[in-house]
């Protein structure tokens, strides 16, 4: 099965659309991870979409960790391996018995990329008494509405994907007034406010870029990002050539890619995902577009590269962490991922999010020692420990600051190579 590079989280020396490293809690070896995946595939039922794992004696209690994602739709690609991998990640941890006690449950929830949807998906799980952590979302604009739902119930949530900064830094991050709107909420992925600068300077300093025109999808995640990254090309001595918004579930790009072409500028930069994004850049290729096309994690993904029609072309994607090959630490779960779900790719965000899912399980592991229910400080602790931890997941090192975020800036750079994402630059943005 075909599988591009992808980007994973990374140590630094010293997502909408919107993940880790270290901790307290020590994970399994990598040669454990591998060994027991194997058995978890066979005796856990891994390929299912919930089940409560290998260590489903009657004696043990349950406690439930849910997923937040786009399980059908334009994203379910991404959705579905976030799906998997927290699968994977919950019954290798009943196999290795990492809560004693307790069996841990998959309660998946689809958002269907829908903000009411994904809200309804929040209030679902936190009226569930069982409840003990969620792993979600994909986009922030349903973080927005989905972690304050969960915070009022004290129930942690831990993202593989947001990047929104003002989940984590409040709404006047920008002018440099943080202040942290959510207790209960962390990531194991650096934000927008790293990945646009990031990426304009590679495109002004690798790419001889001198001007862009700024395209983004009216959401959080791609308004952001495109603020983010004009910020940082002008402060290169970049210009804007023009700048635009486009709608969810547009295909007829036409009208904006005349505009486009007249404006003539070196780059076109796109804060969205890739079902807009492809068609927008098919359609830029189609009239004789010669600048370069680029655009932040939510464009990472195979589907990108099939639904534009070039196995080779000038567009570009950023991702967070570094890529996965040189990350010997997620060999293990590649393997143990592909021998479980062999037709279904991890996609951008697996791997974040089988992080993300130890993020919970090692912190319910101490806030449920010795504890026979799930209660509202059983739950409260859970938030304590996880901004705690700190520990080598297959990412990488796991660990948050003081407002939720990862301590991993790393990104890579990827260009459309031969059919894949190929790896161009890994970095970070330090100001």
């Amino acid at each position: 099965m075909h599988r591009r590079t992808r980007a994973l989280c990374h140590p630094v020396p010293g997502k909408e659309t919107p993940v880790r490293q270290p901790r307290s809690v020590t994970t399994l070896s990598l040669a454990a991870v591998a060994a027991v995946s194997v058995l978890a595939v066979a005796a856990c039922g891994a390929k299912s979409e919930g089940g409560s794992g290998s260590s489903s004696g009657s004696s043990k209690h349950i406690v439930k960790i849910g997923l937040i994602a786009p399980l059908t739709g334009s994203l379910s690609a991404l959705g579905l391996g976030m799906r998997n991998s927290e699968q994977l990640a919950i019954d290798q941890a009943n196999a290795a018995n990492k809560i004693p006690g307790w069996t841990i449950q998959f309660d998946p929830q689809d958002d269907a990329e829908s903000t009411s949807t994904g809200q309804a998906a929040a209030t679902t799980l936190a009226s569930d008494p069982a409840v003990g952590g969620v792993v979600g979302t994909l986009q922030s604009s349903i973080a927005l509405v989905a972690v304050p739902v969960l915070n009022k119930a004290d129930i942690v949530m831990v993202s593989p994907a947001n990047t929104n900064p003002a989940l984590t830094q409040g709404q006047n991050y920008q002018s440099g007034t943080k202040s942290r709107p959510f207790a209960n909420y962390f990531r194991v992925c650096t934000t927008d406010a790293i990945q646009g600068p990031f990426a304009a300077d590679y495109a002004s300093q690798k790419l001889g870029a001198k001007s862009v025109y700024l395209v983004n999808d009216k959401l959080v995640y791609g308004v952001g990002l495109t603020t983010a990254f004009k910020g940082e090309f002008t402060k290169d001595g970049g210009t804007v050539a023009g700048s635009a918004q486009v709608s969810t579930g547009q295909t007829d790009f036409g009208a904006l890619v005349t505009k486009v072409l007249a404006a003539k500028p070196d780059l076109v930069y796109y804060g969205g995902q890739y079902p807009e994004g492809a068609p927008f850049d098919k359609q830029l290729i189609a009239a004789g577009y010669k600048g370069a096309f680029m655009g932040g994690d939510g464009l990472d993904d195979p589907t990108f590269i099939k639904d534009i029609g070039a196995q080779t072309a000038d567009a570009y994607a950023t991702n967070v962490g570094a890529a996965v090959q040189d990350l010997p630490g997620a060999a293990a779960y590649v393997k143990a991922y592909d021998a479980a779900y062999p037709n279904t790719p991890f996609s951008a965000y697996g791997p974040n999010t089988y992080d993300a899912t130890d993020v919970i399980i090692n912190a319910l592991a101490k806030s449920l020692a010795g504890k026979t229910a799930i209660d509202q400080s059983v739950r409260q602790a859970t938030i304590a420990d996880t901004a705690t931890e700190n520990f080598t997941g297959i990412t990488g090192t796991v660990s948050f600051d003081q407002y939720g975020d990862t301590t991993n800036k790393v990104l890579t750079m990827y260009k459309v190579e031969s059919g894949a994402f190929t790896k161009e630059e890994t970095g970070t943005f330090s100001g």
